[in-house]
């Protein structure tokens, strides 16, 4: 117990003995050391502040050199816009001018089918003008047929009345059969009649079938005006076509411009932010250099202040922290650098790559202008030329040497057959096909009208002839009964006597009559003959009034078929 008191008694001093001397020059050397580290401290401060006005100096001379590649990069954008608003009014006016020509070719294809529809207007007309005259001529003929008719009507009258005279006694009986023959005439007049009706609408159909052809041609042209408006739709959207293709040709261009200067802008930027880090590099190294002196000349005075050392560490310590963070940053930036460098290698490619792309875009837009170009050269070429074959439309001589002409100019290979389009070609066999149907159907109606005419006519003449021979067989008939009535009149008044009537002439049965009774019955027969006569005349004027006129004449009753007179 007694030694753990006496332990626990004793306690260490913290102070040394040190003599005079030592204390004197650690002080000294401390002193030293303070100067020195005051001195260390202002040159670095001399030392920052020359580094700030250093980097504020690059950073005006680097915001001024922005500032001009920004003025000429304004400059170049300005000059850019002035280009492209000239090339926009380039385009407009090319635009315009192939508006203006495309107008200037409508409207000379509306003059010429204009001219062609004027043409087949004419031709019409004519056609409506020779359907008129022949109206006029068949009313002529007609005419000419009712005066010719009403005169063998008037001869007829006269010749009747010449044989009314002599035909005094059997007035009634011949009554009887001239009404059976005005029957017959008046059905055998009706019976021309509805031929002559019948002809004349089959002429009518037949000038009809005309007026319905020369419709269909009229059709006919408007479907090759359809398919020539088709050509003309195709070639327009074929130009369109190429024209969409430039403007898409001319965006690209753009779009690769714009990605051009936008890589540009960037490798520019990357250049400089790697000469900036370069610039923060060497100030790093000079700074290690400085710090690495300051270890050198700190490491001649390490035995002297071992006791200070400790101290010491405690401020070098961070200051050898932020040597080895410098050290992992300039790490870092020495990767960073070398990846730099790579995507630089990899972008100068790229550029290289597009420049050469571009190159080729431009190259194959000058070639498609150029035949663009050569293309709407040949086919102003072609409009003009098919123009002027288009001249000579009314003249088939012409207008074949013309397309001779035109083929020889423009076709310089040989075409083949297979390059027709199935479309034109279908159109072509189907309207070659339609025009050589109804050329036949026309021939087969011609012959079919010539055949039916021929046979009317034949059939016509056969009907007259025969009642040209029934009308001499009853003029014989009645001269026959005529001579065979005044055969038996003539027998008669020699035979025996009649037997008188009441109030009639003569005395008794037996008693011829005197010659004033028969002068007197004489009298009285003639004056009923006269009125008979004024009835029958009453009659005739009231039936020529009366019946519709005949198309057709009858030859004479005096005259036979072949216009020789009947023979009694």
């Amino acid at each position: 117990d007694a030694r753990g008191k006496t332990k626990e008694a004793i306690i260490f001093a913290e102070e040394v003995l040190v003599t005079k001397s030592d204390l004197e020059e650690k002080k000294t050397r401390m002193g030293e050391l303070e100067t020195q580290v005051n001195e260390l401290t202002m040159q670095n401060e001399y030392q920052l502040r020359l580094k700030d006005l250093n980097l504020n100096e690059r950073i005006k001379d680097i915001t001024e050199k922005f500032t001009h590649e920004l003025e000429g990069d304004k400059a170049k954008f300005e000059l850019l816009l002035q280009e492209k608003n000239e090339q926009e009014m380039e385009y407009e006016e090319k635009l315009k001018q192939a508006e203006e020509r495309h107008q200037q070719q409508m409207q000379a294809l509306e003059g010429t089918y204009q001219q062609k529809i004027m043409t087949e207007v004419e031709r019409y007309q004519l056609l409506l003008q020779e359907k008129e005259m022949l109206n006029e001529r068949w009313d002529e003929q007609n005419s000419l047929l009712v005066e010719s008719h009403e005169r063998v009507i008037q001869e007829l009258t006269e010749e009747y009345e010449a044989k009314l005279q002599e035909e005094q006694m059997n007035l009634e009986r011949v009554q009887q059969e001239k009404h059976e023959h005005t029957r017959e005439f008046e059905e055998t007049k009706r019976q021309l009649e509805e031929d002559a009706d019948r002809e004349i609408e089959e002429s009518k159909e037949r000038y009809d079938a005309r007026l319905s052809q020369e419709r269909e041609i009229g059709l006919r042209l408007k479907g090759e005006n359809g398919i020539m408006k088709k050509k003309f739709n195709a070639l327009q959207k074929d130009i369109d076509d190429q024209k969409e293709e430039i403007r898409q040709l001319f965006e690209q261009k753009k779009d690769l411009y714009s990605t051009i200067s936008s890589l540009e802008k960037d490798i520019t930027g990357l250049k400089k932010e790697i000469k900036e880090r370069d610039e923060t590099i060497g100030d790093k190294e000079k700074r290690i250099y400085d710090l690495k002196k300051k270890n050198q000349e700190l490491e001649k005075f390490k035995f002297v202040l071992d006791f200070k050392i400790k101290e010491l560490k405690k401020q070098i310590e961070p200051r050898e922290l932020e040597i080895a963070d410098m050290k992992d940053q300039i790490k870092e930036m020495d990767h960073e650098l070398e990846r730099y460098h790579k995507n630089n290698s990899n972008l100068d490619l790229t550029i290289t790559d597009l420049r050469m792309r571009l190159e080729g875009v431009q190259r194959e837009a000058l070639k498609q202008r150029q035949d663009n170009s050569d293309l709407m050269s040949s086919i102003q070429r072609f409009q003009c030329h098919l123009h002027e074959t288009t001249q000579y439309i009314q003249d088939p001589k012409a207008l074949k040497e013309s397309v001779k002409k035109l083929y020889q100019k423009h076709v310089v290979d040989h075409v083949e057959p297979a390059q027709v389009e199935e479309d034109i070609q279908r159109e072509y066999t189907r309207q070659r096909e339609y025009l050589e149907k109804s050329v036949e159907s026309l021939k087969r109606k011609l012959h079919k009208d010539m055949e039916t005419h021929r046979s009317d006519n034949m059939r016509i003449m056969q009907d007259n002839v025969t009642l040209i021979k029934e009308i001499n067989e009853l003029r014989r008939e009645i001269k026959s009964l005529k001579r065979t009535q005044r055969v038996s009149e003539l027998d008669g008044g020699t035979g025996s006597p009649k037997s008188p009537k009441k109030g009639g002439f003569g005395s008794g049965p037996g008693v011829p009559p005197s010659p004033d009774e028969a002068s007197r019955e004489i009298d009285i027969q003639r004056k009923e003959i006269a009125k008979l006569k004024k009835r029958v005349e009453e009659l005739e004027l009231t039936q020529i009034d009366n019946r519709p006129k005949s198309r057709e004449r009858l030859p004479p009753m005096d005259l036979q078929v072949d216009g020789s007179p009947v023979v009694s």
